[in-house]
């Protein structure tokens, strides 16, 4: 990981000249204000990861500094130091949130332990946020047809690996679900997962989004930020739709990914980023290439590993099981008391061509879940959710036999099983309940012949 900043704010300057000396040494990288107003100036252009704070000090004392750093960065271990403080003013800077006090003389050793363990609770507390901002979407990729098993293969064999991933498909599909999978399954397991969505951005901002940028850099850019590649730092960088980037970013980030090393936006200073990006996009990139929209040497770079994602309507087999996933989900979430979907309701379902994918597909059962007419979902409540979608037995047509109604039938639910699992007799049967050699004579009967499917 690369060095932790840490600002030392004292009226001292032996103490600044030592304590920054002893700091660089261990490997921090150190800053020095000798005032109040220096090290708030410095908090907003240089963006310290940690503060030590004198207490006593000309002008405006730490407590002081201590309430508007609160105000500034209120996620900013701050720790107090002082000669000749007092049990009050110890009391106050806890309560304003100071992570602990230490006394001069300072020992270096006490120093550098409670440095270490209030940087180690702030990542902590870090990770714990961003899990909880996870919560719902990281998910669980269901799946048990031949092309999600493909893609599982590809996750477990890439995952360990350095390798670029290159994740696309349509909407709806769960790209974001497999890039997730690929960090979970990692060595940068431990490190953040950061997500940016290059389509979300104004292209004025993609570059302050991905590289940060300096205090002053531009027109409201009243402190220093830094970017997505630097958040990232040790762990993985999605590029969610990067199909959607400028040129002009597209170019930066082709530095990133070759040289390791950023720039923020209005800096000069080189940061080092030991970051692993996967992207992700709906778009035909190599449309996009020919079209003068992306660049080819970005693509060669982010393409290593290519993971296609299917839409749903291509691995129907997958749909039982994910509607019962993300009924469970949506019955949790919404404290509701189904119990589960009946068969008749799953074929109706798998009848659907779902335009969304698998989003659609979530949004469905959480709806069918809260519009539910009993415990169980039924054929009848997929109806009224999705009228297009045809139930078993049909509507009455005057002038058809009801022999003529249920030989239509039949072959509308047959030819429907045989491609939801590609062409397979045996698996189909077994979803419609008949024996094999009965569902066999039917196809005979209804001129069905799976290889034309």
């Amino acid at each position: 990981m690369s060095p932790a900043t840490v600002l030392i704010v004292d009226d001292e300057p032996n103490i600044l000249t030592s304590l920054k000396r002893a700091l660089e040494v261990e490997g921090y990288r150190a800053e020095v204000a000798g005032s109040g107003s220096i090290a708030l100036e410095k908090v907003g252009s240089e963006g310290p990861d940690l503060v030590l704070l004198d207490v006593v000090m000309p002008e405006m004392d730490g407590i002081q500094v201590l309430e508007m750093l609160r105000q500034q960065r209120p996620d900013l271990p701050v720790i107090m130091m002082s000669g000749n403080a007092t049990i009050e003013a110890a009391v106050q800077a806890t309560r304003l949130g100071a992570v602990d006090f230490i006394e001069k003389p300072i020992s270096t050793e006490r120093i550098l332990l409670t440095m270490d363990n209030a940087l180690s609770l702030t990542r902590l507390r870090q990770e714990n946020d961003a899990l909880r901002r996870q919560t719902g979407e990281a998910g669980e990729m269901i799946g048990d047809s031949p092309a999600m098993k493909a893609i599982f293969a590809t996750i477990d064999k890439t995952a360990p690996t350095m390798g670029r991933v290159l994740i696309t498909g349509p909407n709806g599909t769960g790209k974001e679900l497999v890039a997730r999978a690929i960090h979970r399954q990692s060595r940068r397991a431990e490190g953040p997962f950061i997500k940016v969505n290059c389509a979300a951005i104004p292209s004025e901002l993609i570059e302050s989004e991905l590289f940060g940028h300096e205090k002053g850099a531009f027109s409201g850019a009243t402190t220093m930020r830094k970017g997505k590649f630097e958040l990232a730092h040790s762990g993985t960088l999605l590029l969610d739709e990067i199909g959607d980037m400028s040129l002009k970013a597209q170019a930066k980030v082709l530095r990133a990914l070759q040289e390791g090393e950023i720039e923020r936006v209005g800096g000069a200073r080189v940061i080092q980023v030991d970051v692993r990006v996967l992207a992700a996009t709906n778009k035909d990139l190599a449309a996009e290439i020919q079209a003068g929209t992306f660049r080819e040497d970005l693509y060669y770079r982010l393409n290593v590993v290519p993971v296609a994602l299917p839409a749903l309507r291509e691995h129907r087999e997958d749909i039982p099981a994910l509607c019962r996933h993300f009924l469970s989900m949506a019955c949790e979430a919404n404290e509701l008391p189904i119990e589960d979907v009946d068969d008749g309701a799953i074929s109706l379902l798998m009848q659907h061509d779902w335009p969304g994918n698998i989003r659609e597909l979530k949004n469905m059962m959480e709806r069918l879940a809260i519009l539910a007419l009993g415990d169980t979902i039924t054929a009848q409540d997929v109806q009224a959710a999705l009228p297009t979608v045809r139930a078993v037995g049909g509507t009455y047509r005057g002038g058809v036999s009801l022999k003529e109604m249920l030989s239509s039938t039949e072959r509308e639910l047959i030819i429907a099983a045989l491609k939801a699992h590609e062409g397979q007799v045996a698996r189909a049967a077994s979803d419609l309940q008949v024996e094999r050699s009965h569902l066999y004579k039917k196809m005979r009967a209804l001129g069905i012949d799976p290889r034309a499917l």
